[in-house]
């Protein structure tokens, strides 16, 4: 049984935390939000973990704080979720809105229902910035200023592995090999990744080659619907986003855009989650203004805090489970595919045999493989998970095949290391560039979102 927190304040925390106001609005620099993480997690140890996943180029730590019921250890069945902000360091609505969140969620927590039924059905990760040296560069400026890339003058959003163009390894820079990293040591299943520059909820695909994923303007990905409705979940529980906002342009219906259809981008950090490490996650603009007056924080806080709820909460669409050999041991690697859903790269048990996958209620067929046993379908009824905090629970058991075969010893994502791009003469340059032409005005006006 959990014990309710008894907060200790540190005497130099008085700058930080009022006991009538508590966390002010207004924007910390990077040693006054490592200040604040610390405080937080030795205040409620048992509520909170916090660790640095890598280093940005400048020799900043990139703290991330997990927050859980048991935030130290990953538990089966119980989904990983993060949320990561300031990834562009001059688009600053999302640190301070993740650093209100993590005050929220401690405070609430054993107070208010809701609040204490996420904690206990999810392990939630929150990156308040993941380019700290470009924030300490900016300079107050709405549209653009100084701080957006990182330290080597890199946009981190357009450096990451991509599934439709060649890239060079070597060129990933210090912050996108942290997180990288960090996606590698979790299984996590949902995700938002927060910025600025606009008022919309944007879903993968962001990038194409030309090929079936593109339709019309938009590419679209085998889990579109999935992608929509999370990017609704935001975007109708936001207090304005739904209202097609205009910022510098025409207004998104219902404030929902496919990221391709809004402006192709190639290394962006959606798609990587989504295709590599089978965690769904959508990019947030939170505000027309990259930099907007502090006086404006608390209204924004306002308007986001029901959404960064509501979304944290769809972590229990769909189902969830283990895959078990017939001896009850957990089958690592294998498949675990949705009929009608090919993914460019196939969703994958854990190490320790689990598997999510986020569905809308209704009827899915599923085909579970591993080398050396039997395949199985079948078909399972999934309901609305969200609202008992819990996605469909369902074990998969497989039956050793008469035909033979060791187990499979492959790393979950050794398949997907290659790029899944076409090479030259599966979509030629002479039928991409029309269907791309009438976009790249508009892809050059929006490289700095």
């Amino acid at each position: 049984m959990m014990v309710p927190f008894t907060p200790c304040l540190c005497l130099w925390l008085g700058a930080w935390v009022s006991t009538a106001s508590g966390l002010d609005f207004r924007y910390h620099n990077t040693v006054e939000v490592e200040r604040y993480l610390k405080a937080v997690n030795r205040n409620y140890s048992s509520l909170t973990h916090l660790h640095s996943i890598g280093k940005s180029v400048e020799g900043r730590d990139l703290w991330v704080l997990v927050l859980g019921e048991r935030p130290t250890e990953h538990r089966i069945g119980i989904p990983e979720f993060k949320y990561v902000g300031n990834m562009h360091g001059n688009e600053v609505v999302g640190r301070v809105m993740l650093l209100h969140l993590i005050e929220l969620l401690t405070q609430g927590y054993l107070s208010d229902p809701l609040i204490t039924r996420i904690l206990n059905s999810t392990r939630v990760h929150v990156l308040p910035s993941m380019n700290p040296d470009g924030f300490e560069a900016s300079t107050r400026n709405c549209v653009y200023s100084d701080g957006r890339f990182n330290k080597h003058g890199v946009d981190l959003n357009r450096n990451f592995p991509d599934a439709f163009e060649r890239d060079e390894e070597e060129q990933r820079e210090a912050e996108v090999r942290a997180v990288m990293d960090w996606l590698d040591s979790e299984p996590f299943v949902l995700s938002a990744n927060l910025h600025g520059g606009a008022v919309v909820a944007s879903y993968p695909y962001d990038n194409s080659n030309g090929g079936g994923e593109l339709q019309g303007s938009s590419s679209v990905s085998p889990d579109n619907d999935v992608f929509v409705h999370l990017a609704k979940t935001y975007s109708f529980s936001h207090t304005s986003m739904q209202k097609e906002n205009n910022c510098y342009e025409k207004g998104f219906k219902d404030g929902i855009t496919n990221g391709f259809y809004w402006y192709p981008l190639a290394g962006g950090m959606q798609d990587y989650n989504y295709v590599w490490r089978q965690c769904l996650e959508i990019t947030l603009e939170l505000s027309c203004c990259k930099y907007p007056p502090e006086t404006d924080l608390p209204g924004m806080w306002e308007a986001n805090k029901p959404a960064l709820l509501a979304y944290m909460q769809q972590v229990h669409l769909g189902v969830k489970g283990q895959v078990l050999d017939s001896a009850g041991a957990p089958v690592q690697n294998a498949l675990v595919e949705v009929e009608g859903r090919r993914n460019l790269c196939p969703f994958r048990t854990d190490r320790n045999g689990e598997y999510y996958r986020l569905l809308l209620p209704g009827d899915y067929t599923f085909k579970v493989t591993a080398p050396g046993q039997e395949s199985v379908t079948k078909t399972l009824s999934i309901p609305y998970g969200p609202d008992s905090f819990s996605a469909l629970t369902h074990d998969f058991v497989l039956q050793r095949s008469s035909i033979g075969g060791g187990p499979d010893t492959t790393d979950p994502t050794e398949s997907c290391t290659a790029r899944v791009w076409n090479p030259a003469g599966s979509h030629s340059a002479a039928l991409l560039a029309p269907r791309l032409a009438p976009l790249l005005v508009l892809t050059l006006c929006r490289l700095l979102l």
